[in-house]
């Protein structure tokens, strides 16, 4: 009997695609190409650990969107401006992400308080007078913002 109704509830799971995983609903009007959705994402910790889950949650905003429905950009500051300078542990990750068309950018402000210069930044990594200000104009100018 217990067995009947296990697989009646299969059953009507599979019916109704319960067993799917659940996805976000879309906005409209969703993103496209012309259209994408544009997030700028806070990196302002040091924790080795902690800058990997934030660049995971990046990649995966861009995942679930696709490539091309969506513009990313992360921006260092604080502690988090180590992420994005040469001798970096997750060098590797941002270069590659870089490939991808993720935006990286420092804040000059920190890059001056610990007397680095964009010498120091890895290739690609562009930088903003100030971070937070970038994320405020960015977020006034219809991008979402995120401090994961």
């Amino acid at each position: 009997m217990k067995k009947l109704i296990l697989v009646s509830m299969i059953a009507v799971f599979a019916l109704f695609g319960l067993s799917a995983p659940a996805r976000a609903t879309m906005a409209e009007p969703a993103p496209d190409f012309d259209n994408p959705r544009k997030v700028v994402v806070s990196l302002s910790e040091k924790d080795e650990k902690r800058v990997n889950a934030v660049l995971n949650n990046v990649m995966n905003i861009q995942k679930a969107y696709g490539a091309d429905n969506v513009k990313l950009a992360v921006v260092a500051y604080g502690p988090g401006i180590w992420s994005i300078l040469k001798d970096s542990p997750v060098r590797s990750r941002v270069e590659s992400m870089l490939l991808y068309e993720i935006e990286f950018i420092a804040c000059g402000n920190t890059l001056d308080a610990i007397h680095k210069t964009e010498a120091d930044m890895i290739d690609g990594v562009s930088w903003t007078r100030a971070g937070l200000v970038e994320i405020v104009e960015r977020r006034l100018s219809g991008w979402v913002d995120l401090k994961p």
